[in-house]
């Protein structure tokens, strides 16, 4: 009755295949090339960001909309502890009172 019992390990199901077997393979070393020094772009190869009124005001309304979404989910979760502090302080004065008025009777 006290005495454990060992699990038995389960045998597989299904198609057991075998492992694969990895053969060795030899490494030969390639013939030296030099390498030339890298080229440096000339400056007039960059690219140029134009922004158009139209990408302006798109640019502006998505920095907005983000600012007032995160504002809102700030303001929602300082909302959400202030309620809980206020309900937690409530709680205590009631409970402190109940305590006080059990003391008054005795």
């Amino acid at each position: 009755m006290f005495r454990p019992k060992i699990p038995t390990m389960p045998q597989p199901t299904g198609i057991v295949t075998p492992p694969a077997v990895v053969e060795p393979t030899t490494v030969t070393p390639a013939a030296y090339v030099p390498t030339t020094a890298p080229v440096a772009p000339t400056p007039s190869s960059r690219p140029v960001v134009q922004l158009t009124p139209g990408t302006a005001l798109a640019l502006v309304g998505g920095g907005t909309a983000v600012v007032l979404v995160v504002g809102a989910v700030l303001v929602s979760m300082l909302l959400a502890v202030a309620v809980t502090g206020a309900s937690v302080a409530v709680c205590a004065l009631v409970i402190r009172s109940l305590i006080t008025a059990d003391r008054r009777r005795r």
